[in-house]
């Protein structure tokens, strides 16, 4: 697509050049006679615009347009306004549901054990390895590319053209910002004495991306990956926000008070429960150690242990929710934009979060488990024309994986060699409301931080159209985060029949009546492993663990 505007620039300069000495028309023709034909053709305003929203931590229970139990509480409408003029995906689920990780399988189309970025220390290989980068594919192909928001990969952003992030987390208020044009070396740390931007992260970069797009290359189509640091924790909502939903008892969910005891022993005291352990020990809640929590804190003094576990659910949704709202209304800000500058027709807008989360299901805040909230990724697409407007798929199941094919194969671009790298598969029959020749049948996960953070094992597991099958084998291995050892946990096996219990409450696996699907989907795991090239020969302690319980 580069030879399209290349073509055009040699016929201006040609008819710069000479036009005046020569004033003929027969120059014009031979100038015209000199472009193959295809050239003069401007296919570059055809190939769509690619906006790609992406917030953090942001979970399908807290989006209206899903119908959950907040949905009227806490609306989302410029969220949903993406998928009323185009489509929601309702079986998007993520490969490694934690943040760097998930945004290396977004950029690659690979798994986190193919693209090396495993777990929050890794770093996204450079452009020297052979690791495909989209936005690099897409920039080569043509479009302008540009990255403004979270990064988070712990190396220096590439493939775009233009970037500007908040180097690690970022801060909620008067963020650093690193920019490409800044002339310094990225680092996931800002410099002691950078300076501050004033005001609150998610209002900035919808203002940084409005400034990019109004001064981009009109002549080229582009990609923008928008990414927001909320509703990621600690949770700082906007000062405009921070009374929103003050007098709003927000619902809990069934699962809130669960009894683990269906758990297998791998499960059953593992992970961050809000009732028990964030009441007195998070800083969100007024701890005599800690009193830094940015919101304010909750003072439970004289409170039973189930009103402070009441107390900490409401602080945590509350807070939550306030970072949610901002999001949604700067979403609203860049769709009013699209619309106001001519754009909307021609731009594929993608809307999604790096994973799920929980939001007191069962009694869980934060991610990385393979249960359904936080392995369940929002996914709008809207793109006129091409997507036909309030479209559901609820039977498809696809992954963070397929996005980097998606995005090629809407800009023409899939013909790159570096697609032969990738994992995933094009959603663009899908989003278009078109039956697939083939699709999966199953999803593969796996988390490998094991007790790295919020005391959570390391497992792996598959998730099918109505089932699903995990496997904790409990084990450090090579992924663990920070000093010290990690101990092996109790290995253990769950599974969800997902059509009778969508809420995940009723372990299965030791029931008779479901040997068969067990057998069926180990058989089926392994044969996923294979096919990402997820070997665990190359573990042996893993290997003794798998030989002793996968057939128990």
């Amino acid at each position: 697509m580069n030879s399209v505007f290349s073509h055009r620039r040699t016929l201006i300069q040609l008819l710069n050049r000479h036009l005046s000495a020569t004033g003929t028309l027969a120059l014009i023709l031979t100038c015209l006679a000199s472009i193959p034909l295809p050239a003069l053709v401007a296919h570059d305003q055809t190939r769509p615009n690619i906006l790609f929203i992406m917030s953090d931590d942001h979970a399908c229970n807290a989006i209206s347009a899903y119908g959950g139990r907040l949905a009227k509480v806490a609306p989302t409408p410029n969220i949903d306004r993406i998928g009323r003029g185009g489509i929601r995906l309702d079986q998007c689920f993520v490969t490694n549901s934690i943040c760097t990780p998930s945004r290396a399988v977004i950029l690659s189309g690979q798994h986190s054990h193919i693209n090396t970025v495993r777990t929050l220390n890794n770093a996204f290989p450079g452009p020297d390895s052979d690791t495909p980068n989209v936005a690099d594919i897409l920039r080569r192909s043509g479009y302008e590319t540009a990255l403004i928001g979270k990064w988070h990969l712990r190396s220096a952003p590439w493939g775009f053209d233009y970037w500007k992030v908040g180097p690690g987390q970022g801060q909620y208020h008067d963020p650093f910002f690193v920019a490409s044009t800044d002339g310094v070396p990225y680092s996931s740390r800002p410099a002691r004495k950078a300076k501050r931007t004033a005001g609150y992260y998610t209002d900035l970069i919808t203002d940084f991306a409005v400034d990019w797009l109004d001064n981009r290359d009109e002549e080229k189509p582009f990609f923008l990956m928008l990414h927001h640091k909320a509703p990621h924790g600690k949770w700082e909502p906007a000062d405009r926000h921070k009374k929103y939903l003050a007098d709003v008892k927000i619902p809990e969910p069934a699962t809130l008070w669960e009894d683990f005891s269906h758990r297998s022993e791998a499960t059953r005291n593992m992970g961050t429960s809000i009732t028990n352990r964030l009441s007195p020990r998070r800083t969100m809640v007024n701890d005599v150690q800690k009193k830094d929590w940015p919101a304010g804190s909750v003072d439970m003094s004289g409170m039973s242990e189930l009103e402070k576990g009441k107390a900490a659910y409401q602080k945590y949704l509350h807070d939550y929710l306030g970072c949610v709202k901002a999001v949604d209304e700067n979403v609203g800000r860049i769709l009013d934009y699209l619309d106001k500058s001519g754009l909307t027709e021609n731009t594929l807008v993608v809307y999604t979060a790096d994973q799920g989360m929980f939001l007191g299901e069962h009694d869980y805040f934060d991610k990385r488990w393979i249960y359904e909230e936080c392995l369940r990724m929002p996914f709008f697409a809207r793109l006129p024309g091409k997507i036909a407007a309030g479209s559901v798929n609820s039977g498809q199941l696809c992954s963070n994986l397929d996005f980097a094919q998606t995005f090629l194969d809407f800009a023409d671009a899939s013909d790159t060699p570096e697609i032969a790298k990738m994992q995933g598969q094009s959603l663009r029959t899908i989003l278009q409301n078109e039956t697939p020749d083939a699709w999966r049948d199953a999803v593969y996960y796996r988390y490998w931080m094991h007790l790295s953070h919020h005391h959570i094992p390391g497992h792996y597991g598959i998730r099918d159209g109505r089932y699903k099958l995990a496997f904790f084998y409990g084990l450090p291995l090579d992924a663990a985060l920070g000093k010290g050892t990690y101990p092996p946990t109790t290995p253990g096996w769950e599974l969800y029949d997902l059509k009778i219990d969508p809420s995940e409450t009723q372990n299965v696996y030791t029931n008779p009546d479901y040997a068969a699907v067990i057998g069926r989907l180990k058989t089926r795991l392994l044969e996923l492993k294979k096919q990402y090239g997820d070997n665990d020969a190359q573990y042996p302690d893993l290997l003794k663990v798998r030989q002793t319980h996968w057939n128990e």
